[in-house]
């Protein structure tokens, strides 16, 4: 399973009602946040889910309301007794960035471990189970949008291990460690297990113009987070201006890439009520949810 809470909502500032967009994951008590803007350990705090277990920090981009409250998370993390390594992941620039931050923020109980990735090509890479792929994204400044997803293996099919003459008693040690010597032939699990079961995704994006690729990532997610900066359509010229999206925008790419889920958020400081708005997407997309600061959500297994 994978829980899933909008940190904050809100873009370029934050307001009395909401604080800036953040996302939190967690799955076998381990977290990962997407972006840090200023106050995002107070919405942090309203979660309750802790400071100590989170394992790395991912950022969209270097604008401020994206990344202006790493040196207080920073700090957070570290008086809650964390001594393992944290990871940070982001474009490129990202250690010129946060080495600057880290001058309020200096002594820490673990290491900083960067890695920058390349907005001009596919990044895929894992952490705590979770398969993540991050793409550049339509901002102006180089800018990811991150993919989520948890895989299953299929089950162990007893017909096939029967077949392959296996004895029960070596089945546990084939699906434990992959591989089984035995009789002197080599087994693997791949040999015994059947089909790829359906597991958990999940696609977020924020400060972007639509684009095709967004869509191709985000394609079958069980949830699609995404900026809806504008609810009005006759925005458009300023959504393009500033590289943005609408409510409309958003929910084109949600139905096109059949998601289960649309979550809206990034809203500008001038929507001052996001609801008011949401027709303009549920039109095209109907199961579309305005994103509201710390919303939950839990994505179980097909199976449970």
């Amino acid at each position: 399973m994978l829980d899933v809470s909008l940190v904050g909502t809100g873009g370029m500032m934050p307001m009395p009602q909401r604080f800036l967009s953040s996302m939190l994951l967690r799955t076998n008590g381990n977290l990962l946040l997407v972006d840090c803007g200023e106050g995002t350990q107070v919405s942090l705090k309203n979660i309750g889910w802790g400071f100590k277990n989170i394992d790395a920090i991912l950022f969209t981009h270097f604008h401020a309301d994206h990344i202006a409250g790493l040196p207080g998370m920073l700090l957070a993390i570290a008086n809650s007794g964390r001594t393992k390594d944290l990871k940070l992941f982001g474009p490129k620039g990202l250690i010129f960035i946060v080495e600057g931050l880290r001058r309020i923020a200096q002594e820490l109980p673990f290491n900083i471990v960067y890695t920058e990735l390349d907005d001009d090509k596919k990044s895929l890479f894992s952490i705590d189970g979770v398969d993540i792929t991050a793409i550049g994204s339509k901002h102006s400044v180089r800018c990811l949008a991150y993919c989520f997803e948890i895989k299953r293996k299929g089950r162990f099919d007893v017909e096939k291990a029967n077949a392959l003459k296996i004895p029960k008693n070596k089945w546990s040690i084939l699906q434990k460690s992959g591989k089984l010597d035995f009789n002197g032939k080599t087994y693997t699990s791949d040999m015994v297990m059947g089909k790829n079961r359906k597991g958990i995704k999940l696609t977020y994006c924020t400060d972007s113009r639509p684009f095709p690729a967004l869509t191709s990532m985000a394609e079958n997610s069980d949830l699609f987070i995404c900026e809806g900066m504008y609810g009005e359509d006759e925005k458009k010229p300023k959504a393009i201006e500033n590289k943005h999206m609408l409510f409309s925008e958003a929910a084109k790419m949600a139905k096109k890439a059949n998601v289960k889920e649309l979550w809206l958020t990034h809203f500008s400081p001038s929507l001052s009520e996001p609801s008011e708005f949401i027709e303009n997407a549920t039109d095209i997309f109907e199961n579309t949810v305005v994103g509201t600061d710390g919303m939950k959500k839990r994505i179980l297994f097909e199976e449970q």
